[in-house]
């Protein structure tokens, strides 16, 4: 293991041989370490926090720390991080709260640039992209491969889908569309599919097609929320759909029915 003398490992944290401690890191008792993690330097993490492997994370960040919860009076609540992520200065990601399931979890395959805010009780997937200042309020989730634009707000008990794309500076108030490009200009709204982004992960043309139709119903053809989701339905039969299209429009439709706080459009 190569620790440097000026960090402080409490007794009874987990931390492999593998890792590489820098200086002036503090690791909590309850904190377990996978395989080939880098703590740079001046990293702390606390409470019962698990990382996976081959996370490297930079100078200041703080992880698994109390929650901005007042009503968190030092329950034992957890923070899990999974492997291969790069997380950022002077990001903080607070543990869970006991109301809100006692669990902070951010997954695999993750970038979380400088100054970002994961609050207690969010969960976000894996391979998500969270820019600079980028600030999740308690309870917040985030889908598989979203990315959260620089200094974007996002409000709790959202929830964003998997593959959305949040531009900067966009104050996040309602749930975000799977697969959306959503930003602000004068007003929140959706300007249809995130198609740079779905191409780079290797959709097909049919799937882009399938996706693009869905998003024109949704947000162009001056049809209610209930009208668009009953002309998807209609699209999801068609038996020429292939498999992958089919999912995507189900995802779709899934999310739009599980959302709680509305959907921005």
């Amino acid at each position: 293991m190569s620790v440097h003398p000026s960090s402080v490992i409490a007794p009874g944290a987990v931390v492999p041989d593998s890792c590489q401690i820098g200086p002036f890191c503090t690791i909590g008792p309850d904190v377990v370490l996978g395989e080939g993690n880098r703590l740079i330097s001046h990293v702390v993490l606390d409470g019962c926090t698990r990382l996976g492997e081959e996370n490297v994370i930079y100078p200041f960040a703080s992880i698994g720390v109390a929650p901005q919860d007042l009503k968190y009076h030092g329950e034992p609540t957890r923070t899990e991080i999974g492997s291969h992520n790069t997380i950022r200065e002077s990001v903080t990601i607070s543990r869970g709260t006991e109301k809100g399931g006692g669990l902070t979890r951010v997954g695999s395959g993750c970038l979380l640039m400088a100054y970002v805010h994961i609050g207690h009780d969010s969960m976000i997937g894996d391979h998500c992209i969270l820019a600079n200042a980028a600030t999740l309020a308690g309870h917040v989730t985030i889908g598989d491969y979203a990315t959260v634009g620089a200094f974007s707000p996002v409000h709790q008990f959202c929830s964003v889908g998997r593959h959305a794309y949040i531009g900067g500076g966009t104050i996040v108030t309602q749930d975000v569309l799977p697969y959306s490009l959503t930003s602000a200009r004068r007003e929140n709204k959706a300007f249809g599919i995130n198609k740079v982004g779905l191409a780079r992960r290797g959709f097909s043309e049919e799937r882009l097609k399938k996706l693009q139709s869905a998003f024109r119903l949704l947000l162009t053809a001056k049809l209610n929320t209930t009208e668009a989701v009953e002309r998807i339905q209609a699209m999801t039969a068609d038996p020429a759909l292939s498999a992958e299209a089919r999912a995507d429009l189900e995802a779709l439709l899934a999310f739009i029915a599980a959302s709680r706080r509305g959907v921005i459009k």
